[in-house]
């Protein structure tokens, strides 16, 4: 028998939970496109988008997702046969370039592993080394989907400044975006780049990309360019139809007002902040409850170098992808699979897992998860330490 039955808990880094008042404001019908209330909305919008991001300089809405907004940021950025540098610290990371490398541009990765974060110095000793400022800006992911890595930006931005380069700052905050710390503006950030679907806690559907005056300087030369991901309409223009490229993406719209509200006015970015990094405390402490005595393990070893929104762990011997089946049709829980730590057609694709504790997440969903992964292991026997829920108790009160 199976106790799937009811609600069903989708504990993947995105789409993350949407709240129900997310998705009854979403549900109506399709208003007037050319003025009225959908135009105030959006313009209520614009300023929300960059209180989240903490910036004062500009944001570019775009009709896609996170694959879309990277190249967004490229084709405003580069022009073909431009060069830049990307320090990757897992499969997104290495995603990013590819994608980069298809348009034409030449790429110079830093591969800083799977397992932690990018050494801002060897960034800067790599930047040094162009003496003819060739790099025209530094690629980096701040939370690593895949691997959880989380990086230190504002770092980042100091070894630039220390090496004396003039390279733009873009950064992939797709997982972190409403979840970990981010500040555009203090961490001297040019671009950053999100989606709807993780911490925004919309469905899939809308990409964003915030921009700096200079970085909207440099776009003024992109030999990329082409009117649809041109971000100068998008973040400067003066009518409607600018924003989108087009038609408005009516629905989500209404419910990203309903999400940014929650975010900002209600709980408060710094509280937001606080949850994630409590839940993700949690949950680090149920798997290092689970590793002792077995070979479980988190990913991320230093608990500085991961993110708050999603944890990837390894369960050896094809346990991770044993217990995700039986999470999936016996408990009605589904957990991420690993991404990037091996190919699925090798039998250790089955050892990685991902979960995640983004957006619309509090602690019974958490502790949830990790108490039905519990029962989960004992069904499967698979070897694991004793006191992982109480571990994540404890964390949940007292972190």
């Amino acid at each position: 028998m199976s106790l799937a039955n009811g609600r069903s808990y989708l504990a993947i880094p995105g789409p993350s939970v949407s709240p129900d008042r997310v998705l009854s404001a979403m549900h109506r019908t399709a208003p007037n496109i050319y003025e009225g209330e959908i135009v105030d909305i959006t313009r209520s919008i614009i300023p929300d988008l960059k209180r989240v991001a903490l910036t004062s300089q500009h944001v570019a809405i775009y009709i896609t997702n996170g694959h879309g907004a990277w190249e967004a940021a490229i084709t405003n950025i580069f022009s073909r046969g431009d060069r830049a540098l990307l320090a990757a610290t897992g499969r997104f990371g290495h995603g990013w370039a590819e994608h980069a490398q298809r348009m034409g541009i030449e790429v110079d990765i830093i591969d800083f592993g799977k397992a932690g974060a990018a050494d801002p110095q060897r960034i800067a000793e790599a930047l040094r080394a162009d003496t003819n400022h060739t790099i025209r800006a530094v690629l980096v992911t701040h939370v690593d989907t895949a691997s959880s890595a989380r990086n230190d930006i504002a770092a980042i931005r100091a070894a630039i400044n220390a090496a004396g380069h003039p390279a733009l700052l873009a950064v992939d905050a797709i997982a972190s975006l409403g979840c970990d710390e981010l500040r555009m503006d203090d961490w001297g950030i040019d671009v950053i780049i999100g989606a709807s679907q993780k911490g925004l806690m919309l469905p899939p559907g809308l990409g964003f990309v915030w921009f700096s005056d200079k970085a909207l300087a440099v776009s003024q030369r992109a030999g990329l360019s082409t009117p649809y991901w041109d971000w100068r309409p998008r973040g400067t223009g003066t009518e409607f139809w600018q924003f989108f490229g087009g038609t408005a993406p009516t629905h989500h719209l209404y419910g990203l007002r309903e999400a940014l509200t929650m975010i900002l006015d209600e709980e408060g970015l710094p509280q937001v902040w606080e949850r994630h990094r409590r839940l993700a405390s949690a949950v680090w402490a149920a798997f290092d409850a689970w590793g002792k005595g077995s070979a479980i393990a988190l990913n991320v070893a230093d608990p500085a170098a991961r993110g708050w929104s999603v944890t990837a762990a390894t369960i050896p011997a094809g346990g991770a992808g044993a217990l995700r089946r039986w999470l999936e049709a016996e408990a009605g829980v589904t957990l991420g699979i690993g991404l990037g730590m091996a190919l699925p057609s090798e039998p250790a694709y089955q050892d990685f897992l991902r979960v995640a504790h983004m957006g619309h997440v509090n602690a019974h969903m958490t502790l949830g998860v990790l108490a039905t992964m519990e029962a989960g292991m004992q069904s499967l026997g698979i070897p694991h330490g004793p006191g992982a829920v109480e571990a994540a108790a404890r964390a949940i009160v007292g972190s």
